[in-house]
């Protein structure tokens, strides 16, 4: 069964904040093969090398570098654009960022969600709103079993705190202003992602990744920290799939968990030793835990129940091949390979397509 639409999306105004991230890139990679009219609003890709650049997306679409934070700037966006689904990724997305930074952390995680909310709520081209959140807005108490959507808001650190302002500020904007049912709101709340392109510090695949290029073994902080690892297109094709099934009938807005299944919640050691595998050439790596890190959560799984009752919808790829898929996506970069035919084949395989 197919979670994504093509034909839906084939001609709507879509705009995307965050578009030059990680995961923004594939979602405008896929948005662009759907025939989609795709606008990106972000800061510059915020490291080099990066995904956007390599998967030469602005030529495709119409890319717009600006602040989250600037109303002005953003709500002339959508004066000129006109957005019918606007997917919002746009943040300040790395823990260990957020206890050097807090304050422009909450600057953008929460008044970023507030300008993009008051843009729909000026605008109503906007059919369907979608905030992309994280599984960290959730207060965790080391629980066994996974989080599910109505457990408290209240993540620890800034940058899991920003996400849970950011969660109860689309709470607020739906219930005071789009009750009416024209535009419907909701949010996702999805796992760790990983996949070929993430360039980012501080994560463990790009960890990965930086240490194959230097021939040296991987260095891991956390190896008994267990998260929901997933690859990133299961997440992005559930935001699609909601914005979607929302637009259609607004029955469907609400929040919801995006995670693997229980038996792919792994420990961050388990995964390097998976990446390893895959990687071959006797890739080991070492445990580098540090006595007085900044707290980061030891165990955290999602309940995906709701997606799955509501929509039928299950994620696709298990952990092995998730990795498998990343260490492919690699290799091509590194043997400087065809990036965007390399990210069609990848989304291809994902919807069980033929390659």
């Amino acid at each position: 069964m197919n979670y994504f639409d093509f034909d839906f999306y084939k001609g709507k105004r879509v705009l995307v904040t965050g578009h030059t991230g990680f995961k923004g890139s594939w979602l405008c990679r896929i948005l662009i093969n759907a025939g989609a009219i795709v606008t990106g609003y972000s800061q510059n890709p915020p490291t080099h090398p990066n995904l956007f650049s390599l998967a030469g997306l602005e030529e495709n679409m119409n890319s717009i570098i600006g602040d989250i934070r600037d109303m002005k700037h953003l709500s002339k966006v959508f004066d000129e654009t006109q957005p019918e689904i606007v997917l919002h990724l746009a943040a300040q997305p790395i823990v260990r960022d957020s206890y050097k930074d807090p304050r422009y952390t909450y600057e953008t995680n929460v008044m970023g969600t507030v300008n993009i909310l008051e843009c729909v709520r000026l605008h109503p081209c906007v059919r369907s709103f979608l905030n992309v959140t994280t599984d960290k807005v959730y207060h965790n108490n080391e629980w066994v079993w996974g989080y599910r959507e109505n457990e408290p808001l209240d993540g620890f650190d800034p940058y899991s705190n920003s996400k849970s302002c950011s969660e109860l500020v689309t709470h607020s904007y739906k219930n005071s202003f789009f009750a009416d049912g024209h535009t419907a709101i909701s949010t996702a709340r999805a796992g760790n992602v990983i996949g070929g392109g993430d360039f980012a510090n501080d994560r463990i695949i790009p960890d990965c990744v930086r240490a194959v290029e230097a021939g040296k073994p991987i260095g891991v902080r956390n190896p008994y920290s267990t998260r929901p690892y997933q690859h990133a297109l299961e997440p992005l094709f559930a935001y699609l799939m909601i914005a979607q099934k929302q637009y259609e009938d607004g029955k469907y807005a609400g929040w919801y968990n995006v995670g693997p299944d229980e038996c792919d919640c792994v420990t961050t050691g388990e995964l390097v030793d998976l990446f390893c595998s895959s990687w071959g050439n006797n890739l080991t790596w070492d445990n580098q835990a540090e006595t007085h890190a900044p707290h980061e959560a030891n165990f955290l799984k999602l309940d995906c129940s709701k997606i799955k009752s509501v929509f039928g919808w299950k994620p696709r790829w298990h952990i092995d091949e998730a990795i498998k898929m990343t260490v492919d996506w690699t290799k091509v970069w590194l043997s400087k390979g065809d990036i965007p035919a390399e990210m069609d084949r990848e989304i291809r395989v994902y919807l069980g397509e033929n390659q």
